[in-house]
């Protein structure tokens, strides 16, 4: 039995950054940790990873050969490395033996809630090889504070809960950052919890964009609110005690503690007797993304309600 992570999000929620400092922290703690780099378009890595999914497709020879953009040609290649399973699963066997994984995805939102070829990769690859997972899914905390980029992401997650069927687990990631976005509506814990999002509606009427959608806004928090299964967990990834919390949700949910309970409690002692200063890198990016047509289908709406939400975000 083998366990392990999904890591998801939206592009420059941290997912790459996660996984290197994951890997540092679960390695400083007595794991010996393989990285699996299934991004494509992540031709700049700060890790060491097991395995690269460059060595069986590029992105950059997809888009010249077929005439892609960088979206269409991402879902080429999952859909490339969905028939070609056999070689990841080739790569993986070595590792099973002792090896707890991650697995980095792209970014490309549709991948988790639309389309099928990640699922069937990671499904595949859970009854081939036994594997114990939990989709870890990051969203840049700096949607709170913005209502509307808070709802979309909401809408986000729950769709991808629904689609992945995995353990999940929802991250607020870049926690540390979040006081230099502005002061938030409500306090945390709103967020996190997600509470009444009726309290929402009154911020989200003040901004113009958002009061010509404020029926459907309503009808999207009701979605959630029935739902009632999205919630998320902090995560500043420099900070020792945020990321050991974290993996203590983690293997809850994929069982690694209920397989080592001893091992476990003897891996946490180790950070709690001595400083852990790990060798954390975080790279410069200056991304920008737009969160397009967030789909979701319900028993309380007639038809699948396509939600547009156009963001535009700056990360460094």
């Amino acid at each position: 039995m083998v366990f392990g992570q999904v890591v998801i999000g939206p592009p420059g929620s941290g997912k790459t950054t996660y996984c290197n400092g994951m890997s540092q922290f679960l390695k400083l703690i007595g794991r010996k940790v393989a990285v699996i780099n299934l991004d494509p378009a992540n031709d700049s890595l700060p890790y060491e990873c097991a395995i690269n999914i460059e060595d069986l497709i590029k992105l950059s020879d997809v888009m010249t050969e077929h005439s892609l953009g960088p979206n269409g040609g991402l879902v080429y290649c999952m859909d490339y490395l969905e028939k070609n399973i056999d070689w990841l699963q080739s790569k993986l066997e070595p590792l099973l033996k002792d090896h707890y994984l991650l697995f980095d995805f792209p970014g490309q939102v549709e991948l988790f809630f639309l389309h099928s070829n990640a699922k069937n990769v990671v499904m595949k690859l859970i009854k081939k090889l036994n594997l114990r997972l939990t989709a870890v899914h990051l969203v840049d905390a700096h949607l709170c504070s913005d209502p509307a980029k808070y709802v979309s992401a909401l809408i986000l997650s729950l769709s991808t809960m629904l689609h992945l069927e995995l353990p999940h687990i929802n991250v607020l990631s870049k926690i540390d950052l979040i006081e230099s976005y502005g002061k938030l509506s409500f306090n945390l814990d709103f967020y996190t919890d997600v509470q009444d999002l009726s309290y929402l509606q009154h911020h989200l009427d003040q901004d113009p964009r958002s009061a010509k959608f404020r029926k459907l806004t309503k009808e999207l928090c009701d979605v959630i609110e029935d739902f009632s299964i999205v919630n998320f967990t902090t995560l500043d990834i420099q900070d020792k005690e945020s990321v050991g919390n974290l993996v203590k949700l983690i293997d809850k949910s994929n069982g690694y503690i209920f397989a080592g309970i001893d091992a476990s409690a003897v891996e946490f002692s180790k950070i709690a007797v001595r400083q852990v200063d790990w060798d954390y890198y975080r790279y410069p990016s200056h991304l920008s993304f737009n969160l397009l047509f967030i789909c979701i289908t319900c028993d309380n709406l007639p038809n699948i309600v396509k939600y547009h939400i156009d963001t535009l975000a700056s990360f460094s």
